[in-house]
């Protein structure tokens, strides 16, 4: 009897039910988000990808004015470690952009657009330090390996319109995306052509 009337008290208290998705959150950055939407939107377990801005100093930054606050481009990640573990989106976000470059991504230059990882924990600082260095060991860049993993501060939603946008305008974004530079990286680093 007191088992159930504890259950109906959590209910009640708005306690997550048993079995109930759990749900963490990962914070990266790797030059433009539009184009780190994707990678990480096709996992399994992956539930939302949001870009956005973080790294800086200034409160509720917008698309005309993050990179004078130190803000970076980034994508918050939510999802489900049931499904998809912390190292699996470490190794797509290296998969996934220009590690060795801490002044912008390909064509898009700037610290606003550098290279990070934003962890929220011990643990997570742990597996991005060791992704580091192991990337390191297997010597699949040709320079040093210079993305920043720092504490993660506030995250601010980018506006609207780019969200998703890689689905919304796939023939901008796939224009954009080409004449980048990305992809040629990508084929040249991992040996075949990038998805």
């Amino acid at each position: 009897m007191k088992t159930y009337f504890l259950f109906l008290s959590l209910l009640v208290a708005g306690a997550p039910a048993w079995g109930a998705d759990k749900e963490d959150v990962a914070l990266f950055a790797g030059g433009c988000f539009w184009c780190m939407e994707g990678p990480f939107e096709k996992l399994d377990g992956v539930k939302e990808v949001v870009s956005g801005y973080t790294g800086g100093t200034g409160a509720k930054p917008t698309y005309q004015n993050y990179g004078d606050t130190g803000h970076t481009e980034a994508v918050q990640i939510k999802y489900d470690p049931s499904k998809v573990k912390y190292e699996q989106l470490l190794d797509v976000l290296f998969h996934s952009m220009d590690p060795t470059d801490a002044d912008g991504q390909f064509v898009d230059r700037g610290k606003q657009y550098r290279p990070g990882i934003y962890y929220q924990n011990e643990a997570e600082k742990r597996e991005a330090e060791a992704a580091k260095e192991r990337f390191t060991k297997a010597k699949v860049f040709s320079k040093p390996i210079v993305l920043e993993i720092v504490k993660a501060g506030k995250f601010w939603p980018a506006e609207d319109y780019h969200q998703d946008y890689y689905k919304k305008n796939p023939v901008r974004y796939q224009y954009y995306r080409y004449r980048s530079g990305r992809d040629q990286f990508l084929d040249s680093v991992w040996k075949k052509p990038a998805k």
